[in-house]
């Protein structure tokens, strides 16, 4: 196989990933209905939403509520989020403001 040859294979198959991962990714437009929608609207609110509160509104597990927290508000709408430890109720997440 030729260096030439070589170098098309790579960039098809990396296209062909590439397609494949784009058609995985979400909207990153949140519906206010949605599950991702219920956690923006709980983390928005001054006191914020704690972890075991945004497992009952979605029904996800905790892990799943940690990966939409820090894949889709954090890193795709790029929200600037704060998790704090809070006495009686565990691990918080609110949204701050930046500036």
């Amino acid at each position: 196989m030729t260096k030439r040859t070589s170098e098309k294979s790579q960039l098809r198959a990396r296209q062909k990933k590439s397609a494949a991962t784009s058609a995985r990714i979400p909207d990153t437009n949140t519906r206010p209905g949605g599950k991702l929608g219920l956690i923006l609207a709980r983390i928005e609110r001054k006191t914020g939403a704690a972890i075991d509160e945004l497992v009952d509104v979605t029904g996800w597990q905790a892990a799943s509520v940690r990966g939409a927290i820090s894949g889709a508000l954090r890193k795709k709408l790029g929200l600037a989020i704060l998790s704090e430890k809070v006495d009686g109720r565990g691990r918080v997440y609110r949204i701050v403001e930046r500036g």
